[in-house]
């Protein structure tokens, strides 16, 4: 019997990187995961250790390919990567190592920065030119940052000594040796230096924020060559066919490719991609433009909302109050409360995203009172999650002028069915869970498999995935305003108390 063709997908998150090797009837035949260190220097600080993320990667890779070989016979004929978008990774030329940590996507020592550029009345032209905004977020200001601490890095960066990328930039010069210098649109669009109408690198952008031209990567579609990852690093030798970053991955591995489909991704944040098709759509309800990809890989447009906070909120809890043992322990202790008595947790440890983007914010819980026990904190957290993803999705909707009727979920706390239940209810839409919830790794995997001909066309692709579940609305109306009602007067109260300490 000749080997099961298959594709290799490596999933770089923020906390955490995930390897799958799925067979072209989209089974899982192997697997690795592992978690990495998180670095919190000071207060708003986030970094990570680039090599550390290089490392757990090519040994996730090889468990899950070892994996895959005691499972069945197969043959690897490519690889998808997807990753967390904004942290960027700055690295020297010649020897290949980074000359500072990663500064991550969550990370807001930007934030003067950013206010500096606003007052300067650049905001308008950044948000024609790329579809973002001003925040610590995104990539560029993080590169201003470093070049402003670190002078000698900024005379080497513009005398072309220096890298830089997003996360995908940086794996895929890891695995080739050195050979590929590329990235793919998804990942550009999230810098602030990418131009959405012309698809390249704008030279106004990178002049406004001090980044030198030379050292940004080549872009290429996401279905496309990125190299070839040499076989000493995974173990076997296999072309880099699919890049995007996580968001747009799993848009793609829902097989929303056309315009009004929307997903939302439950894993360290939350994150709801509305398709416009091949129309970039200017938001005026503090949304992002960003780019997707249509049905085989090419370029096409998207509404985002991101939720800076969702699972860490519940990382956070187990980690720093030990409140959980595990994470899907917090299905089990909101279940076992009838309401949430009006208990609110607004979890914005690093400001709030759509559609307020006020990196000023930070986290409160409302409504404590002597009842409150381990299970409301718990059942807020969840709730967080679903309400931020109201507030988007309507955003969505008033941009785009399309009604939703579904929406699509994914990520890790997707598998919480009380979550989805609760996010159908407070919704009033039905939420549809795919058979694999880890469909960035599959978005990944469906991109870098129609580029070597492992699926014929992306129909084929989904149709391998099998049959989701959907879950539908069961709360009345009244319950549903008096909860929302509820969680709009939490977050205004944590943004008037967080201004009351600024002054």
């Amino acid at each position: 019997m000749s080997p099961t063709p298959a594709i290799l997908a490596l999933d770089q998150g923020t906390t955490g990187t995930t390897a799958l090797v799925i067979s072209s009837d989209g089974r899982i035949l192997g697997r690795g995961y592992s978690e990495f260190t998180q670095y919190f220097p000071k207060p708003g600080w986030v970094e990570h250790d680039a090599d550390e993320i290089r490392d757990v990667t090519i040994r996730v890779a090889r468990e899950a390919l070892e994996a895959a070989r005691n499972r069945e016979r197969h043959r690897v004929q490519g690889i998808g990567i997807t990753n967390q978008r904004e942290t960027i990774v700055l690295w020297d030329r010649e020897t290949g190592r980074p000359v500072h940590r990663a500064i991550v996507w969550q990370d807001r020592r930007t934030a003067g920065i950013c206010r500096e550029l606003k007052e300067a009345g650049h905001e308008a032209e950044v948000r024609r030119r790329t579809g973002l905004f001003l925040d610590p977020y995104f990539s560029a200001t993080k590169l201003t940052w470093i070049f402003r601490e670190n002078p000698e890095l900024e005379r080497r960066a513009r005398d072309g000594e220096l890298a830089c990328g997003t996360i995908d930039s940086w794996l895929i010069h890891c695995l080739t040796g050195g050979e590929a210098h590329l990235t793919d649109p998804t990942n550009a669009s999230r810098t602030l230096l990418y131009d959405l109408e012309s698809g390249t690198w704008s030279s106004e952008m990178s002049s406004l924020f001090g980044v030198p031209a030379a050292i940004l990567p080549e872009i290429r579609s996401s279905s496309d060559d990125f190299g070839v990852a040499q076989g000493d690093f995974l173990g076997v030798e296999a072309p880099i066919a699919g890049v995007a970053g996580d968001q747009q991955a799993a848009l793609f591995g829902q097989g929303c490719w056309s315009p009004g489909l929307a997903k939302n991704t439950y894993g360290t944040g939350a994150f709801l991609l509305l398709h416009t098709g091949d129309e970039a759509v200017p938001s005026e309800h503090g949304l992002l433009t960003t780019v997707a990809c249509d049905e085989r890989g090419g370029r096409a447009f998207a509404l985002e909302g991101s939720i800076f906070i969702a699972g860490a909120a519940i990382q956070w809890l187990r980690d720093s109050l030990g409140i959980l043992s595990t994470a899907a322990d917090s299905e089990e202790l909101a279940r076992s409360l009838e309401d949430n008595d009006g208990v609110y947790f607004v979890p914005a440890f690093v400001g709030l995203g759509a559609p307020y983007w006020d990196p000023e914010v930070r986290g409160a819980i409302f409504g404590l009172s002597r009842g409150t026990r381990d299970a409301h904190l718990v059942r807020a957290a969840l709730e967080a999650m679903a309400y931020g993803t109201v507030g988007v999705l309507r955003a969505q909707e008033a941009d785009s002028g399309v009604t939703a009727r579904e929406l699509r979920v994914d990520g890790g706390a997707s598998a919480n069915d009380w979550l989805m239940q609760f996010q159908s209810d407070i919704l009033g839409l039905p939420v549809r869970r795919p058979a694999q919830v880890e469909t960035t790794a599959l978005g990944a995997a469906g991109l870098a498999g129609l580029k070597v001909g492992l699926w014929e066309s992306a129909r084929d692709f989904l149709e391998s995935q099998g049959e989701p579940r959907t879950f539908s609305p069961r709360m009345s109306g009244e319950r549903r305003a008096r909860l929302r009602a509820g969680w709009e007067r939490a977050v205004e109260a944590a943004q008037s108390f967080s201004a009351i300490a600024d002054d």
